[in-house]
């Protein structure tokens, strides 16, 4: 009660409390806290600080991981078995121990349950039917993990175990909180049930996320006794409220804002470059949308550099490849951003595609605080060769029902891989497992934009088992200059993890793929 007092008076402070992190930030996407179904960047970062996972990407190095639920692992000779075995003394908040039976059920009930993460298991050959005989529990101490082929050993390590796919759920207790055979669905949408530095104790949705730290963590205590994200959409609140003292951390600021607190000597700006990028989507279930050219033409109505300079000022860096610059196989910084503004380019291949004359469309976008100015930009150069958008902006929960519903026309909006390696974006971005609607695989960008290539699914495939690296990142290049020219999305910046921090925030460690609160200090 007093937490919830606290946190509805915001105003009535000057200054934080020293043991508690107060986040201003855009959460509004949450839609539950089950790792099963999770699919949202802000819910993914919370998660990953709550629930933890076999092992994690090391703080330190993006490319390499650390020891986490699995003390360590060996894999056998053929490449095909994964034996991780587990720390001891770790209990869940029932006071359950942590077993790799629930190892083995937490990463088994994500197939059962087949919401869109279970496309994380099923791209690595993983399915429902042999999810019992692929996750093993030797004994309370050592789990198995079979592979159906020898994928890379380290892709497997970062894609899955220290995916939130890999998050250890109490199975004793979710059973018991079972209703209609959920396994547990319903109570982790408000709840955790899990072992990590924090325990999720509220969620309103709309207006804030509270987690406290878990006194019988087997790990290393956080540093902070509670963590607060506020629900600030908009982007003046969250910089009034930092300068005010009434927060430690904002993340959802603008560019302008940002340049401004960058000359506040009591507050930092710190960012870190992402695995993410912002891209714009089109349905290829529409005829013209289908067609490569049309598509092509859009990579030429932003003026890159300019938007950079402006808007997406310590937000984001151009980058046209569907690989992140830091991903294994990434073309390099000028080969992966080859187009700029270019109205007669993109008239040209209209008429070639046989709409010289123009269309119209609907162009949904978030709350993103570039996402306005962006489509606005494009909107400004698109009608300059005849194409009519219409912008329609939307919480980013809505925005993502849209998009995964198929329901769209184009859509603005970002996308995240877990691991710095050129598949991880290419097997979402450019593999599309089955285009029909009755798959409904929604966490495969491709299968949402109607988009389906053979020749990319098979591309992509011979270069996962390429053993020569060389030949390997070779291929990695050639698929990234083909999609540039062929593939569904116009991708325009590769996102940075912005943040300003109040001088109270003495340590504050990130990288690419999440943000660990239980190392961050106060004064």
């Amino acid at each position: 009660m007093a937490v919830a007092a606290f946190v509805g008076a915001p105003t009535a402070l000057a200054e934080t409390p020293t043991d508690t992190l107060i986040m201003a930030r855009n959460i509004d996407a949450i839609s539950t806290f089950d790792p099963a179904q999770i699919g949202e960047v802000v819910t993914n970062e919370i998660v990953l600080n709550i629930c933890d996972s076999l092992v994690e990407i090391d703080p330190e190095d993006e490319a390499a991981v650390v020891p986490s639920i699995a003390k360590d692992w060996t894999v056998s000779d053929d490449g095909l078995k994964i034996t991780f075995n587990l720390v001891e003394g770790a209990a869940f908040p029932s006071g359950n121990p942590v077993t790799a039976s629930d190892v083995a059920w937490s990463l088994q009930r994500v197939l059962t349950l087949g919401f869109g993460n279970a496309a994380t298991l099923t791209e690595y050959g993983f399915t429902a039917e042999n999810a019992e005989t692929d996750f093993v529990a030797i004994d309370d101490a050592t789990f198995e993990m079979n592979l159906s082929r020898p994928y890379p050993v380290m892709l497997i390590l970062q894609a899955i175990a220290a995916n939130r796919v890999a998050n250890v759920l109490d199975s004793k207790y979710l059973m018991d909180k079972e209703v209609d055979g959920d396994l547990g669905n319903k109570y982790l949408t408000t709840q955790s049930a899990c072992v990590g530095p924090y325990a999720l104790r509220q969620w309103n949705a709309g207006e804030v996320v509270i987690l406290e730290a878990n006194e019988n963590y087997y790990g290393p205590a956080p540093k902070m006794n509670r963590i607060i994200i506020r629900h600030v959409a908009e982007a003046q609140a969250q910089r009034l409220l930092l300068e005010q003292g009434d927060i430690d951390v904002a993340r959802d600021l603008g560019a302008e804002d940002l340049r401004d607190l960058n000359e506040n000597p009591d507050i930092e700006v710190v960012s870190a470059p992402m695995h993410q990028l912002y891209y714009m989507g089109f349905n290829n279930a529409d005829p013209k949308f289908a067609d490569d050219r049309v598509r092509l033409a859009f990579k030429y109505l932003m003026d890159y550099d300019a938007m950079s300079e402006t808007v997406m000022a310590f937000l984001g860096m151009p980058r046209a490849s569907v690989v992140p610059l830091g991903a294994l196989g990434a073309l390099d910084e000028a080969e992966g951003q080859p187009f700029s503004l270019d109205l007669d380019k993109a008239k040209a291949l209209l008429t070639e595609a046989g709409y010289g004359d123009g269309f119209s469309a609907r162009l949904f976008i978030g709350t993103l605080p570039y996402a306005s100015p962006i489509a606005q930009h494009v909107q400004e150069n698109a009608a300059q060769v005849g194409i009519d958008l219409e912008i329609e902006q939307m919480a980013n929960a809505q925005l993502f029902s849209a998009f995964r519903g198929r329901e769209f026309d184009t859509v603005m909006l970002s996308w995240q891989t877990a691991v710095p390696h050129a598949h991880g974006m290419l097997s979402r971005h450019a593999v599309n497992p089955d285009n029909s609607a009755e798959a409904s695989l929604t966490m495969f960008p491709t299968w949402r934009a109607s988009w389906f290539s053979e020749d990319f699914n098979r591309r992509i495939d011979e270069a996962l088992f390429e053993r020569d690296e060389a030949k390997q990142i070779e291929m990695y290049k050639q698929i990234q200059r083909d999609h540039m020219q062929k593939g569904p999305f116009a991708y325009s910046f590769q996102l940075l993890d912005t943040a300003a921090l109040s001088k109270a925030v003495t340590t504050w460690k990130w990288n690419a793929f999440r943000a660990y609160y239980s190392d961050v200090e106060k004064d």
